[in-house]
This record gives C-alpha cells, sequence and structure tokens, in this order.
C-alpha cells in the first residue's frame, strides 16, 4: 500500500510562518507588558517608602543621647537591684536560654501582637524595596529574518537568520561629542551687528517669507486638485519659531490661509465617506476629487484648531515653552484670528464646521476688549442680513439665547440688539422666494424655430412645461422650509425677551428687549397680547424706565394691537395720555435722536388706528407737536411737520387750528396732560408763523404749506420730493450728525464790516420798520387773540 499522506503546500507552509511569527509577536507583547507591570509595582513601593520616610518624625540628636543615659542607669539599677550572684545555676541557664527566644522580658508588654510574630512585619517599607532584587539589564532580543524553507528527505526545514544589528549609534555619539567639544573649543565670539544691520537682516528673511507664502498660495489657487499638500506646508508656517519675524508671518499665514478657503472651497458641505463607499471602485476623476474633498476638511479643521488655540492662549494669558512670542503679541495674533473666523463665518455659511466657528464667535460679542466685540457683532449681523434661507440664523440665535441663560442675563445690550437684523418678514419671504426658485433660461420661439424641427419642437414643449411644474414645487417647497425656520428662529427670539421681562426688568438689556418686541410684536401669538400688555404698562407706570425705554414700551404695545390685536377689545388710552404728557421732555440736546422713535409711534397710533382716534385727541397732539417744533433741530421739525401734514390729510376739521374763532366753549389748557380735556379746538396755530420764518428752507416750506391747509395740488402743494416721503424719511433725510446743512449753503464772497457802513445802518433800519409794522397790524386787527397767544406761550 502507498504512503497516501499529502505534502503541505509553500502556502500552507507560509500560512504556518505567518500563524508562528503572529504567535511569537504576542508572546513579545506579553513579555513587555508584565516588564511594564512589575516596573509599575516598583515605582509604587518606592513611593510608599518615601512617602513613608516624610511621615516619620525625627528625633533630635540630644532626646537620643539622654534616652541611651536613661537605660544605662535603670540596667545598672535592675543589675544592683538583682545580683547573679544569688541565683542560682539553673535558674540562670533558664534565664539565658530564655533570652535567646522570644522572651516575655524582650517583648513590649503595650503591643497586643502574639509573641511568635514573624519578624518580616516589623520590617520598614524601604528594607523590603532593599531586598527586593534589582532588574538585570538583559540583552536585546534579536530579530529573525525568515527565509524560504529547505525541503529535504526527512522533510521540510525552516530557515532563519539573525538581523544585523548595528553598533555604530554609541560610536558615532561618541564621535559627534568629540566634534562639538572640538567646535566649542574653535568657536570664536560673533561679530556683533549694528541695530541697522539687525533690521536689514529682518527685513530680508521677512521678504523671504512673503515669497514663500505668496508662491505656495498662487500654486494652491492655480490647481487646488494637485497641490492641496501644500496646505499642510502652508499651515506648518503657522509655527514660524524666528523670534525676529514670527508675528508678522503668523499674521500673513492666517490671512492667507483664510482667503484661500474661502476661494477654494465648494459650494456644498462636505460628508465623511461610508466604510461601503470606501470599499467600492470608483473612477480616477471621482477618487481624485474625494482625496481633494477630504484633504480640504482635514487641513480646514486644523486651521480652525490653531485659530482656536491662539485666542484661548490670549485668553488665558499662556506664554508657550519656546517663548517666541510675548504676551503683548499674542493679542495682536488674537485680533488677527477673530478677524479671519469672522471673515469665515460670513464666507461659508454653508461649509463643514460652521456651527463650530458660530460657537467660537457668539461668546466673544460680550467679550471686554471693545474691538473683537464690535467685530463679531458686525460679523453676526452680516450673517443675519445675508441669510435668505435662515438655517445659520436658527445656529446663531440657539447659541446666544443660551449665552445669556448661562450668563444670567449679564451680558452687553449689543448681544440682544443683533435680533434686530433677522429677515424674518412677510415682506422679505415673498420677496426672497423668487431668489430660492431655481432660475432656468428656456429656448425662445426664434431659437426653436431656427435649430429644432417640428417633432423637436413639440417635444421641447412638454419638457419645458414639466420643468416649469418641477420649479415651482421647489420654490414653494423651499418657502415652507424658509417659514418653518423662521417660527423656530422666533419662538427663541421670544423665550429670551420674555425671561428677561420677568426675571430681570432692571437689567441694562431691557430697553434691547423692548426695541426687539416693537420689532416682531405683530408676529407674537394673541394668546400672549393681554399678559404683555399688562407689564408693558406696568413696566412704564413704575418710573424705573428712561425715556427711550417708555417710547419702545408704547411702540410695542401699538405694534401688538394694530396687528392681530385690532380683534381685542383693549383701550390704549394711558399709551396716549403717557406720550402726550411726555412730549416736552424732548429738546435740541441729547433727546434730539429720540424723535425717530415719537414718529414711528404717531405714526402706528393715529395713521394705522384712523377709526379709533377722537377728534379732540387729534387736534390736541397737533397742537402739541407744532410747539415742539419749535424747540429741535432742523430734520426733527421737519419730520414733526410731516406729521402734521398726515393728520390735517387724514381727520376732518382739523383746520379748526387754522381758524382764530373759537369752537364750543372753554379755554384751550396746554399745561394739562390729559389730550381729551385741555379743549384744544380753541386755540390756533400760530407757532406756523414763526416757522414761516425759519433758517431752514425745508422748514419753511412744510410751514407754508400747512398754513394753506396742506393742499395736494397747486401753490401751496409740497413738491414731490417731499410729498411723498413718510416722517421718518425726512427726520434722516435731514439729519446733522456729520455736521452737513442738507441743502448745502450756497458760498457767499466775504466782504469786509466798514465797506459799506451806511447799507448795513440802511438795512436794519429797514428790519425795524417791517417788524414794528407787523406788530401793529397784528395788534390793531387780532388783539383778543395775540393777548391769548402771549399767554400760551408764557404757560408752554
Amino acid at each position: 500500500r502507498k504512503n497516501t499522506k499529502r505534502v503541505p503546500s509553500f502556502r500552507k507552509l507560509l500560512r504556518t510562518s505567518k500563524i508562528k511569527l503572529d504567535n511569537k509577536l504576542k508572546n513579545k507583547q506579553y513579555k513587555q507588558k508584565s516588564a511594564a507591570k512589575k516596573y509599575r509595582k516598583e515605582q509604587k513601593k518606592l513611593r510608599e517608602a518615601v512617602r513613608d520616610a516624610i511621615s516619620r518624625k525625627p528625633f533630635p540628636l540630644e532626646e537620643c543621647k539622654k534616652k541611651q543615659v536613661a537605660r544605662k542607669w535603670e540596667e545598672k539599677e535592675e543589675e544592683d537591684a538583682l545580683p547573679l550572684d544569688m541565683m542560682d545555676e539553673d535558674d540562670l541557664k533558664l534565664m539565658e536560654d530564655l533570652a535567646q527566644k522570644a522572651s516575655f522580658l524582650t517583648r513590649d508588654l503595650s503591643s497586643n501582637e502574639p509573641v511568635h510574630v514573624k519578624k518580616r512585619k516589623h520590617e520598614s517599607v524601604i528594607e523590603k524595596y532593599e531586598k527586593v532584587p534589582r532588574r538585570l539589564q538583559t540583552e536585546p532580543e534579536k530579530e529573525l529574518i525568515h527565509l524560504l524553507p529547505i525541503k529535504d528527505k526527512t522533510g521540510i526545514i525552516p530557515q532563519a537568520v539573525e538581523k544585523p544589528v548595528l553598533k555604530v549609534a554609541h560610536d558615532e555619539e561618541e564621535d559627534t561629542e568629540d566634534t562639538e567639544e572640538a567646535e566649542d573649543f574653535n568657536e570664536e565670539p560673533l561679530p556683533t551687528l549694528s541695530p541697522e544691520e539687525m533690521a536689514g537682516q529682518r527685513r530680508q528673511k521677512l521678504q523671504e517669507r512673503k515669497m514663500h507664502i505668496a508662491a505656495l498660495a498662487s500654486a494652491i489657487l492655480s490647481e487646488p486638485d494637485n497641490n492641496i499638500k501644500k496646505l499642510k506646508e502652508l499651515r506648518a508656517m503657522l509655527m514660524e519659531q524666528d523670534p525676529n519675524v514670527a508675528v508678522i508671518v503668523r499674521k500673513l499665514v492666517m490671512v492667507s490661509l483664510m482667503e484661500i478657503f474661502k476661494d477654494i472651497a465648494p459650494s456644498y458641505k462636505i460628508r465623511p465617506l461610508t466604510e461601503a463607499e470606501k470599499a467600492t471602485k470608483v473612477k480616477k476623476e471621482t477618487q481624485k476629487l474625494r482625496e481633494f474633498e477630504e484633504g480640504l476638511v482635514s487641513q480646514y479643521k486644523f486651521y480652525l484648531e490653531n485659530l482656536e488655540q491662539t485666542i484661548k492662549d490670549w485668553k488665558q494669558r499662556k506664554l508657550k515653552k519656546s517663548n517666541v512670542i510675548s504676551l503683548k503679541a499674542y493679542k495682536g495674533l488674537a485680533e488677527v484670528a477673530v478677524k479671519c473666523l469672522c471673515e469665515l463665518l460670513v464666507a461659508l455659511p454653508h461649509f463643514n464646521f460652521h456651527n463650530n466657528i458660530i460657537v467660537l464667535i457668539v461668546p466673544l460679542m460680550n467679550d471686554p476688549s471693545k474691538m473683537i466685540s464690535e467685530l463679531c457683532v458686525e460679523a453676526v449681523k452680516k450673517l443675519f442680513k445675508q441669510d435668505k434661507l435662515g438655517y445659520a440664523s436658527l445656529g446663531v440665535v440657539k447659541v446666544i439665547s443660551g449665552l445669556v441663560r448661562g450668563r444670567n442675563y449679564d451680558v452687553r445690550p449689543e448681544v440682544l440688539k443683533v435680533f434686530l437684523h433677522l429677515r424674518i418678514k412677510e415682506v422679505e419671504l415673498q420677496k426672497d422666494s423668487e431668489d430660492i426658485a431655481p432660475k432656468k433660461k428656456f429656448m425662445t420661439y426664434k431659437e426653436k424655430r431656427k435649430n429644432l424641427s417640428r417633432m423637436q419642437r413639440k417635444w421641447k414643449k412638454a419638457e419645458e412645461k414639466l420643468e416649469r411644474e418641477l420649479l415651482e414645487a421647489e420654490a414653494s417647497e423651499s418657502k415652507e422650509k424658509k417659514l418653518k425656520l423662521h417660527t423656530e428662529t422666533l419662538n427663541i427670539v421670544f423665550v429670551t425677551y420674555f425671561r428677561i421681562l420677568k426675571k430681570a426688568q432692571k437689567s441694562p438689556l431691557l430697553p434691547a428687549v423692548l426695541e426687539g418686541l416693537a420689532k416682531f410684536a405683530h408676529l407674537i401669538n394673541v394668546e400672549f397680547f393681554d399678559d404683555l400688555l399688562i407689564v408693558l404698562h406696568s413696566l412704564i407706570a413704575s418710573g424705573d424706565l428712561s425715556y427711550r425705554e417708555s417710547l419702545h414700551c408704547i411702540l410695542s404695545a401699538f405694534h401688538i394691537l394694530s396687528g392681530q390685536g385690532d380683534v381685542l377689545n383693549i383701550d390704549p388710552m394711558k399709551f396716549y395720555t403717557h406720550l402726550y404728557k411726555t412730549l416736552f421732555s424732548l429738546h435740541a440736546g441729547g433727546t434730539n435722536e429720540d424723535i425717530g422713535i415719537v414718529l414711528q409711534c404717531l405714526d402706528v397710533m393715529f395713521a394705522k388706528r384712523r377709526k379709533q382716534v377722537s377728534q379732540q385727541r387729534a387736534l390736541a397732539f397737533l397742537k402739541r407737536l407744532s410747539i415742539l417744533a419749535l424747540h429741535v433741530l432742523p430734520n426733527s421739525s421737519v419730520g414733526i411737520l410731516a406729521t402734521n401734514r398726515v393728520f390735517m390729510q387724514t381727520f376732518p376739521k382739523m383746520d379748526l387750528l387754522l381758524d382764530n374763532e373759537s369752537q364750543g366753549s372753554g379755554v384751550y389748557l396746554p399745561e394739562l396732560d390729559e389730550p381729551e380735556h385741555c379743549n384744544a379746538q380753541n386755540t390756533a396755530l400760530w407757532e406756523l408763523h414763526l416757522l414761516q420764518r425759519h433758517y431752514h428752507p425745508t422748514v419753511q416750506k412744510f410751514a407754508s404749506h400747512l398754513i394753506a391747509g396742506a393742499p395736494t395740488e397747486g401753490s401751496g402743494a409740497l413738491p414731490l420730493d417731499l410729498s411723498q416721503r413718510s416722517a421718518t424719511e425726512l427726520f434722516e433725510t435731514y439729519c446733522m450728525k456729520e455736521m452737513t446743512f442738507n441743502p448745502p449753503v450756497a458760498s457767499v464772497t466775504p466782504r469786509r464790516k466798514d465797506t459799506f457802513p451806511q447799507m448795513d445802518s440802511f438795512v436794519d433800519e429797514e428790519l425795524n420798520k417791517q417788524l414794528q409794522q407787523h406788530i401793529s397790524e397784528t395788534v390793531a386787527h387780532k388783539p383778543l387773540d395775540f393777548a391769548k397767544h402771549l399767554k400760551e406761550s408764557s404757560l408752554a
């Protein structure tokens, strides 16, 4: 019978050798682990020994000597007390035998341990550690190189050779040490450079770094797919170690990388590939694109981490070990890092790690440094203004709400004022739906006739119809998404506002909250209207608010009532009374800027609620606003007179105040704070005559227009550029913040005072004559009215 045992194949041999190698590797790892474990135990024992030695209180030398002397005296006394001569030989032998053992005489009676306790219990930890055998320096394990096996008559013989160990390293170290010593010995002192030479050297280094940065950046921008690895080289320059140019180079690299990422980042978010996608075979172009995207995302992530670390180091006043950059220079680096983050926040809201940038930027809005907080606030405002869909805005609002709550409402008002720039208005929703809908150009009839056959034109028509329907469906879907996002955003905003109204009414955030409520009040749910109006009125009645804050309360209340609040049966008379009472708090000084809010309040209170306003109330406000127009700056006078024009055109019988005859009984009481009971129908708008002689030409035009009864046509009508603008627009147009006069004053050639002295005296005489004539005519024709005007002006 033949031997049927098969000879193992070469592959099987390879497989078995692999198993042996794996086992060998496992054994090696196990030995390393056990050696490490043993080393840790030894270190632990050493630490315990040191701790034990520290904890023991050492006795002073004098006390030890005293104890030794005392022991000697005790021994002498015992010897005196019990002389050995008096003992029998048997007893003495017994005592000596007992002394050799653990005797009751040698034992400490105060301890509770048994007599035959083991001696090792009394050993100290240091002695134990000393008895532990030292670890011998074993020779390193020799690595084997497995060769191909040899087949013999006896069977297969595995072959292996030891890997040769190079013993040159030690010799090289000795050689280097010798060379270093020789160099140190032969070194000559370096020549000291003058400040000019040092500055020139620094300029040269800086120029070299700039050229290198420019070369890398241009290479990346020209071919991003092929040169994505150069991003790593450029990012490595953020760790510049030369202290002469480190700060400037790092700043330049930060800004350069920011511009590169803005240019080469795609217009979509890159998601990580799944294991199945990585395993599948793809085309070369697809694989190249995947590698580019993966490299871009990883380098972008590292870049953001570097910026974050720079800001953290500055915040923590933390110096690196290398001490390349000083603490003062870290502030400049942190400012550049914040600028880069702000640019990326606005430029790449769709790209990866945008939420991480938001989490970094929002807390910096509350930073003590004014420059950094303003940078972050402006960046968030820009993001809100350009965000059409609302994803980015929702993320920012969530983080701001968490920040306000986490800081216990102790944040700067500017953090909440950014909510005013949110694009959440129904008008903007309708306007933006066109922008969001994807636009596609369809072929014209002439192009179809020229390029297509009859059958092709028929198919093209059906295809275009289908595409139009799909585009409409996409637009409606995006509009629904947008409304959903805006609803969620507004909910978070209102929750933040209501928390502050409830828990922090004396907080400096209150003006920003009231301003926000005034803007978004028409979007609040009807269920909250009653409670919100009660809170607003209680805030006004408390007297703790400034004038501007009370105006925001009034504006919020009327925005609520003019929108969905029309269905509520609420009388806002107390808000009318408060505004009427506080109008004379305004003047040409610091409160002149508050007139813009007053004009908005008047527009909501009268123009949009004309049916709910009585004639007496409208007359009282018209008279008081005319008096106020005399005491404010020209832009405020123009805005107030434009509001008076709306009053005269909206409400009937407003021309009563242009007539001298009184209507009804009673006398006008300008000092009374109740607009319904001040008898405003018994006065006249004599202020318009004074405003006709105002130094501002636009104020003169409005005054003449109102005296004529505010006609829409004819000689007394206003020009179109004035009549078609609202009061708030005119107030902002003629603003004098930049110390410029609008319209500009015509230049007049100056002349010397003594050129025509007779002419100057003649002009003064003529002016005096005209003034006396005007006063005499007024007293002759309307004596009662003139006296009444004097009384009114004194009371006012």
